[in-house]
This record gives C-alpha cells, structure tokens and sequence, in this order.
C-alpha cells in the first residue's frame, strides 16, 4: 500500500464501514482538536470510544474514558490514534492484541510510522496516515463544500445548505444546522416573501 497517497474510495469504503471508533489520545479539553474530531465523528452517528488513561473517570459528550484498547470489552472497527508518531508503535502493538482485532488503524494528521503501518497490515488491517477522518469525511460527504472550501469553483454565491435527513456521499443522514437569522432573511427576500 502507498501510504502517500489514498484513492477516495479506499478512504470512503473505511469510512462507510466503520461503526465504533476507538480514540487513542481523546481528550475532554473543548478547545483540543481530538475533542473536535470525536464531537464531529459522534454527531455523524459513529460509535465513538474516548481511550486515555488520564482521563478515567471522567467522560467525553457522555461516553466515559478507558485506560487503554484492551480496556473496551467490546469488539471496535477502527482504532483512531491521535498521539504523534514516537507512540504509535505501542498503540499499534496493543491494537493487535485485541479480540477481536480491528479492522482499521487509522494515524492523525502528523502521524506516521510505516514499520508499525506494516505491522499492522501484515495482520490483515486497514491502515491510514497522516489524515483526519473528521476532515475526510466531511470532504468526502460533501459537509467541507457548504462553506465554500474545496469546492474548486470561485464564487460568491453561497452553496445551498442540505436539509436535514439528506443523504450524502457516505451514505450517512446530515445533520441539521446552518441556519441563521440573516440566511432565512436571505431565502425570504429571494422567495418575494419580505
């Protein structure tokens, strides 16, 4: 595997795949980007489990923190590390002790360790590097073009926001937001409606 380089289907078939994700290096600090990507991953309807072992006993939006993978209990599709890449090798090792085994490990954006990469290959895992599956996904699903990013067109005309119970890219239901109070004025005025 090229781990330089992801088609967009090898990255939408894990994300489309995938129900509970483990996230190693989850932290409750709302201001962390881990704390982002789990909200974000949460509210798309992903199963999410925060992993740091000096969080135990708090919770993360309501999911409580275990010391470690083996800590679970219970069978998880991905492991997400979010710890740079000098400990990545021991999340990796720990990764392939559970039981069952995952089928993705997937390393933060900055994270890389191709020998821990090919160990984990070599059991029959997915792998992914140096990529963020909250900003995947919403690339992928078509959420990052909303606001006018990615969308390789200049404009300024705003896209239309999707309505709740869409369907996108991933085969997953949107979620409802975006409205405010001058865009309905918007959709007022352009409806002759003022």
């Amino acid at each position: 595997m090229n781990h330089d380089s992801y088609s967009d289907d090898y990255i939408r078939e894990i994300l489309s795949g995938v129900k509970s994700i483990a996230m190693v290096g989850a932290s409750p600090v709302n201001v962390r980007p881990s704390y982002f990507a789990f909200k974000y991953l949460a509210q798309r309807g992903y199963d999410m489990i925060p992993v740091n072992p000096g969080q135990v006993g708090k919770s993360l939006l309501g999911k409580p923190f275990v010391a470690s993978l083996l800590d679970i209990g219970r069978p998880v599709d991905m492991v997400e590390i979010f710890r740079n890449s000098s400990h990545i090798m021991p999340v990796v090792d720990e990764a392939l002790r559970m039981t069952p085994l995952s089928k993705v490990i997937w390393m933060q954006l900055g994270a890389r360790d191709d020998l821990a990469a090919a160990r984990a290959e070599a059991a029959g895992l997915k792998v992914v590097m140096n990529r963020c599956p909250k900003i995947e996904y919403g690339r992928l699903s078509s959420e990052i073009s909303w606001m006018g990013v990615n969308s390789r067109t200049l404009s300024s005309k705003r896209a239309p926001m999707p309505a709740q119970g869409m369907r996108l890219s991933l085969n997953r239901m949107s979620v409802s937001g975006g409205e405010t109070t001058a865009s309905d004025r918007a959709a007022k005025n352009k409806n002759g409606l003022v």
